[in-house]
């Protein structure tokens, strides 16, 4: 009777400040609307002791139940999402424990190749069913704004590629090569050569088949390798989508890494997720903390602030930075379209809990970029110290009038 109590005030509170596209359905049969229009979410609690999710209904709390089977949710992902938002804004408070936290993680080889393997290593047809066939597991873009998403990558790849100003016959080194797309489009169009470096074992099996079968592998080489083993000296470097797995605290030997590895004339460019709080604060309401648990354990995110500090600690000149938020928030709306287009096929190939939590995360992200609690800035640099012969003058490299052929 408590519980209940407790859950009919709740409900009271929450309609006098929202109304959402939602519907309850407790355990009695009983069931809750939060609008007169019809429910796009539904949220059935089996039990009475579900209801202490509602109760406090931070994105962690509401997440892990439906990921554990607690409660059960039906909607699309996208709505799912809005209506959680709404009512973790309207019923927490966005300070304590679900502020924008900072989280300290230690890491190490082993722990980051661990991380890299639960994220990375499902399996190779489970990032299939959403990803363009490419397979490239990054931010497109969408130069126009009117791209499919195959398109959009590969202009992702050739916006890059033209930032780093690549010449024939270069050698490039890709740290966090996913399944290889970047370095066999380098090897073809630019005759580059070229190492991509991954931890992921699955990544490394397939990216090593599509170089054979696209006879490029007297050009490019896959490894299975961390970027702190990587020896020798190379014209260009990218990394994209990586160094969010590094850790804040050890952005600087990154960097320092990098810088290492640059040959003397060389250029870096860096591509990743930073976080808009300026003390590298999670996305609020607990979903860094559900991040953490179920999607990407021992990620960090930075503030553009910090990165751009720890590149110069790490003996880099930053020349160019580019925000590309509204473009993720676009490529993880289509991952999310995608993904629940092959819901059946997707439940096959990892379960249903593993479906449940990628279901979420996906279009949380995108609603993360829209909101602006997460960015993507691509930037490029060069080692620090040299004179200015080396730069361009102007940005029309990157932004030639007509684009390649994809």
């Amino acid at each position: 009777m408590f519980v209940q109590n407790q859950l009919s005030n709740w409900v009271s509170g929450i309609r006098q400040q929202l109304t959402i596209p939602l519907r309850i359905e407790l355990w009695n049969g009983q069931q809750v609307d939060f609008s007169s229009e019809a429910p796009r979410v539904t949220i059935r609690l089996p039990n009475v002791s579900a209801a202490r999710y509602l109760l406090t209904p931070s994105l962690s709390n509401l997440g892990t139940a439906y990921v554990e089977g607690a409660i059960e949710v039906k909607g699309k992902a996208k709505d799912m999402i809005a209506v959680v938002n709404a009512l973790a804004r309207s019923t927490l408070k966005a300070e304590g424990k679900f502020s924008r936290l900072v989280r300290t993680i230690s890491h190490s080889k082993q722990k980051d190749a661990e991380a890299i393997q639960y994220h990375y290593d499902v399996s190779n047809e489970f990032y299939q069913q959403f990803l363009d066939p490419n397979m490239v597991y990054s931010c497109a873009y969408f130069e126009n704004g009117d791209e499919d998403l195959a398109t959009a990558q590969i202009k992702k790849i050739d916006h890059i590629l033209r930032k780093i100003d690549l010449r024939p016959g270069q050698t490039l080194l890709d740290i966090g090569c996913g399944w290889g797309a970047l370095v066999m489009r380098a090897a073809r169009q630019f005759n580059a050569r070229c190492v991509g470096i991954t931890l992921s074992e699955n990544q490394f099996a397939l990216a090593t088949e599509r170089v054979r079968a696209a006879g490029l592998d007297h050009l490019v080489e896959i490894r299975l390798q961390d970027y702190r083993d990587v020896q020798g000296q190379f014209d260009r470097i990218t990394s994209v989508g990586m160094f969010e797995h590094v850790g804040t605290r050890h952005l600087p030997e990154y960097f320092g890494i990098i810088h290492r590895l640059l040959a003397p004339e060389g250029v870096v460019m860096n591509h990743g997720i930073t976080t808009t709080d300026t003390d590298n604060g999670e996305t609020p309401y607990g979903g860094g903390e559900f991040i953490e648990k179920y999607v990407f354990p021992h990620g960090e995110l930075a503030h553009i602030g910090n990165v751009l500090k720890a590149m110069q600690q790490g003996a880099l000149e930053v020349f160019d930075v580019e925000n590309l938020r509204k473009h993720y928030a676009r490529t993880c709306s289509i991952w999310t379209d995608n993904f629940e287009a092959q819901a059946e096929r997707v439940r096959t190939l990892a379960g249903d809990k593993r479906y449940r939590i990628w279901h979420v995360y996906l279009a949380g992200c995108s609603y993360g970029f829209e909101q602006d609690w997460i960015s993507l800035y691509q930037i490029v640099a060069r080692k620090a110290g040299q004179r200015t012969a080396g730069l361009p003058w102007s940005r029309q490299h990157m932004y030639p009038l007509r684009t390649q052929p994809v």
